[in-house]
């Protein structure tokens, strides 16, 4: 694979930055957890931090940040298997010393049974084992991401409980829901940002969250060069149904008759159902890039082309370099896509981080 480039999109260019002379500082050491295919990953280092390590536990991601990345630590373990091990030894790394901690762990609900216990109320949870890296190797600071549901989940209770647990293992945290588009991102996808700067820096940090950009990309930008890539296509039933959707439109845009047959039960459903039958435009963003391209109540149909989106144009609404591949069956490629963290979004935040940390 030629990785002598890698392209990033930003304010409606296609740049070509050269790998080699990303400028990574060495002493500026991040471990990601749950690290996926690597959208985080490579925004993190983009900004300049040296990655020694990332743990995923689905082979098929760790396959595709080896083959982009051969020269990286990445662990494909369950992380309840690294975590209880002795992390100093394992990543060569002193107590306090590292710089970032960064990753997402999947939302769930925690158990409390009576006395509200802190880290050991999330035991049993993925959201656990990142808590206890935090707690073995207490680095500088960290950046744990989420959906935008986080704030909601269970009442609020699991995001009350999350800060909790930042807060008792030392940590003064900020957050803010920051949307990718912001961000020379063509796409709309909220995420929830939690930073945590540990107590004994707070005075010596200063950290900012980054400014949105004043232009937005849209999908005229991203898609009409894109290369060729494998993807999906509608059934002969829906694709004649898809050629009467316009640019920009969905289900209410096509004949009564000719909807209320396609969409059956959906039909008496309440809300607007604005995913049924939905074609992008090319003067809009992306919508979320999800992890399956073909679903009734999700369609995210090509503005030009009756089908769905590519692999490889689902990877630039997420702001991967065109270098970077995907390893996988198809439906295992789409769905690394769709759970990564766009990567123009992931260094803006990264950058804010490393030159916080450079005051020190």
């Amino acid at each position: 694979m030629n990785t002598e480039y890698l392209t990033l999109w930003n304010n409606n260019e296609n740049l070509k930055i050269d790998k080699n002379k990303i400028n990574i500082d060495l002493k500026f050491r991040t471990i990601e957890l749950f690290a996926g295919a690597g959208g985080l990953a490579l925004g993190v280092e983009k900004a300049g931090f040296n990655t020694i390590g990332l743990i995923e536990i689905d082979k098929n991601a760790c396959d595709t940040l080896k083959l982009n990345r051969p020269n990286w630590n990445i662990i494909n373990e369950n992380i309840a298997t690294i975590s209880s091990k002795d992390l100093e030894k394992l990543f060569s790394i002193k107590k306090g010393e590292l710089e970032l901690l960064s990753g997402g762990a999947p939302c769930q609900a925690f158990s409390y049974a009576g006395k509200r216990l802190g880290l050991e109320d999330t035991r049993g949870t993925l959201f656990y084992h990142y808590a206890l890296f935090l707690k073995k190797l207490q680095p500088k600071m960290f950046l744990f991401e989420n959906v935008k549901g986080l704030v909601s989940h269970d009442n609020g209770k699991t995001h009350k409980t999350i800060i909790e647990v930042f807060k008792e293992e030392g940590y003064t945290i900020q957050e803010k829901l920051l949307n990718a588009w912001d961000y020379g991102v063509a796409q709309k996808r909220e995420r929830l940002i939690i930073i945590g700067i540990r107590n004994d820096l707070v005075n010596k940090i200063n950290f900012s969250f980054p400014i949105a950009h004043s232009y937005k990309p849209i999908l005229r930008d991203i898609l009409l060069d894109c290369p060729k890539s494998e993807g999906i296509s509608y059934s002969k039933y829906k694709k004649n149904i898809f050629e009467f959707v316009p640019p920009g439109g969905y289900w209410r845009d096509i004949p009564e008759n000719i909807a209320k047959e396609y969409m059956k039960s959906c039909w008496d459903m309440e809300g607007g159902r604005t995913g049924i039958l939905r074609r992008l435009s090319l003067d809009e963003p992306s919508l979320t890039v999800l992890t399956s391209p073909s679903q009734k109540q999700t369609d995210r149909c090509h503005p030009i082309e009756t089908r769905p989106f590519t692999i490889r144009e689902n990877a630039r609404c997420q702001s991967f370099p065109d270098e970077w591949e995907f390893s996988g069956s198809i439906t295992e490629q789409y769905k690394q896509v769709g759970n990564a963290v766009p990567v123009n979004l992931a260094y803006e935040v990264a950058l804010q981080i490393k030159e916080a940390l450079e005051k020190i």
